[in-house]
């Protein structure tokens, strides 16, 4: 069965097809700022992103009519339980009016759906931005008026744990694990039993990341808002992209940073062991979801490619639990598999509502 991927981001559109689990091609459209200039909104962008996508398939020699299915990435939709999503016109129109914000994710569903529909086959999301899973202990913040969110990498995490699982040897609903995403921002989930019930990510909690400023110290943080040293979007800008090491160092690559502390940079290196101390720390901290009962810890993301991470991670954790290290993203294979899965019989589509 050959599967269509679509995965809609600000500059580009990644696309793949796949027959069963083995990708074909993958292709990464790129759109320059000139391109999408005439778009005022994400969503009046959707006719030029298909064009491109139907050209990209049909040049690598690929016929449409060959397709089973159509997997897109889901969008800022409604809080719901990961899995895959059969897409409906509840979803399509969630997206188009952007109910929970602007975001070129928004478009992977409803792409997924046109093309769908007039093929005559069906669409799927899989493992949403939006897939919210945490036990209600989880939300409670301090202060009324805030409710801890669940923003995490949760395509990624879910891939990597049915992986980490399929290791094992069991279901992903029947291990225990901590899956640490390590990229330009971090999230750092405990998975009970196949649902994300505790983690901390986006520009919330957790540790500092190379951009995002992860949790800080909440009375002094309340003092640096209204001291007039900073503006608001500046102040957002810190917690969200210009924060992190780049904010200590001025760059956002962590190579970059590894590659100072070999020449002897000390400020580089003390700043990347409070990095890694606080991937480390994080991680442990979920050790009570599972009163420490721990199957595995999982590192993935681009940073999990650096084998001064992993050692010393690994090195402070290692009396929780064994590691399993999946280095990368692996987005277009997780669309594609949870559009197999269903095809295949081996899991029920979801429906969103």
């Amino acid at each position: 069965m050959k599967i269509l991927v679509i995965n809609p981001g600000g500059t580009s559109t990644k696309i793949a097809v796949f027959e069963d689990d083995k990708q074909l091609f993958k292709a990464n459209i790129t759109h320059t700022a000139e391109d999408l200039k005439p778009f005022h909104k994400v969503f009046d962008q959707f006719s030029y992103r298909k064009e491109l996508i139907l050209r990209a398939v049909t040049e690598q020699g690929i016929e449409l009519k060959e397709l089973s299915a159509v997997a897109g990435r889901g969008g800022l939709m409604e809080p719901i339980p990961g899995g895959t999503y059969a897409v409906n016109d509840r979803m399509v129109e969630d997206m188009r009016n952007a109910v929970h914000g602007e975001h070129p994710s928004n478009l992977g569903s409803v792409l997924a759906n046109e093309i769908g529909d007039e093929l005559g086959i069906p669409s799927f999301v899989v493992d949403p931005v939006s897939v919210d899973e945490l036990m209600p202990i989880a939300r409670i913040s301090g202060i009324s008026d805030l409710e801890r969110p669940s923003w995490f990498h949760a395509l990624n995490h879910k891939a990597v744990a049915r992986w980490a699982a399929e290791r094992m040897g069991k279901p992903y609903e029947e291990c225990d694990l901590i899956v640490a995403h390590l990229g330009s921002g971090n999230s750092i989930v405990a998975h009970k039993h196949g649902q994300m019930i505790d983690g901390s990510g986006g520009r919330t909690n957790g540790p500092f990341s190379p951009e995002r400023s992860g949790g800080l110290p909440t009375y002094p943080l309340v003092e640096l808002c209204y001291s007039g040293k900073y503006t608001h979007e500046e102040m957002v800008a810190k917690l969200s992209s210009v924060g992190g090491m780049y904010d200590y160092l001025g760059t956002k690559d962590a190579q970059e940073v590894e590659r100072r502390m070999a020449e002897g940079d000390e400020k580089a290196k003390l700043v990347y062991e409070a990095y890694v101390y606080a991937i480390a720390k994080e991680i442990c901290s979920y050790a009570a979801a599972f009163e420490g009962k721990v199957d595995r810890i999982v590192l993935t993301g681009g940073i999990a490619h650096s084998d001064y991470v992993v050692r010393e991670v690994g090195r402070m954790t290692a009396f929780l639990a064994p590691m399993e290290v999946v280095a990368g993203e692996f987005e277009m294979e997780a669309l594609a598999l949870g559009a197999l899965r269903v095809l295949r019989g081996e899991e029920t589509a979801k429906v969103y509502q």
